[in-house]
């Protein structure tokens, strides 16, 4: 799969500051309709260590209401967490209805960094594939939609992202000793990845890859991937999808009291 991407895609800055605006009011729009609908919303978002996945979702998030999303970064899992079924933390942070969830890394660290790091046995990480699959299933089930992503670099364009974050005072604490860790394994991270986009795609869990090359193309891919799941979300359960004919594209989106 990764290997069909075209990562020289780019978006002129011109071009993205217009779409950007208007796919954010979109946004909001379409995240009020799913409140009111009462349809929770999981974005997904897996790739390469510097693809800026944090960037994205800050632009996604810019004009939402804040009450009505929560961002989760994923971590290694804690001690406690250990002694629990695997599922169990990401249980706990699932959305109510009407509301999203964004995750900075998610489930699929079993079938990526725990496997390759060899932190679970393989007959465990096999088993993963299965658990996530139902997991999701399950979910789009009881009115959640979800949007999964993975940002796809090079093993070149990621490398020379560690030694430009590294030579900035400001940026160089981003870069950790386990990101150089993970690069050296790139190979097979790569494995890892294509297994994991092959084995857990589905009807109601699609992946889409970005090519995370140039910022500006990989956003905009990103807000129109995730507006079209969550029109066609609000389709298949019977409810409008809001139209933009009196929005006013020039303004930032307002804030009301009261649901997103």
């Amino acid at each position: 799969m990764l290997e069909t991407l075209d990562l020289s895609r780019e978006l002129p800055k011109a071009r993205y500051k217009q779409d950007l605006q208007r796919l954010q009011r979109r946004l909001h729009r379409l995240q009020r309709a799913c409140w009111e609908g009462k349809i929770a919303t999981l974005v997904v978002f897996e790739g390469w260590a510097a693809a800026e996945k944090g960037t994205a979702i800050s632009k996604l998030t810019r004009y939402l209401e804040p009450r009505g999303f929560t961002i989760h970064s994923i971590r290694e899992p804690r001690t406690y967490e250990e002694h629990l079924p695997w599922m169990w933390r990401y249980w706990v942070k699932l959305p109510n209805w009407g509301e999203m969830a964004i995750f900075d890394r998610s489930w699929y660290r079993r079938v990526l960094a725990e496997r390759v790091e060899e932190r679970v046995a393989e007959p465990e990480w096999r088993k993963g594939y299965r658990d996530i699959v139902a997991f999701e299933r399950m979910l789009a089930k009881d009115r959640h939609l979800i949007a999964k992503f993975f940002l796809h670099l090079s093993k070149k364009e990621q490398k020379e992202r560690f030694r430009k974050r590294e030579s900035d005072p400001l940026t160089a604490w981003q870069v950790e000793p386990k990101d150089w860790a993970q690069h050296k394994k790139y190979d097979q991270y790569l494995v890892a990845a294509e297994e994991m986009l092959e084995r857990t795609d589905s009807e109601w869990g699609p992946w889409t890859l970005i090519e995370a090359t140039d910022g500006r193309w990989a956003r905009i891919r990103i807000f129109e991937t995730l507006i079209q799941h969550m029109e066609v979300g609000l389709q298949r359960h019977g409810l409008t999808v809001p139209d933009d004919d009196d929005v006013d594209t020039a303004q930032a989106p307002e804030t009301e009291t009261g649901a997103p």
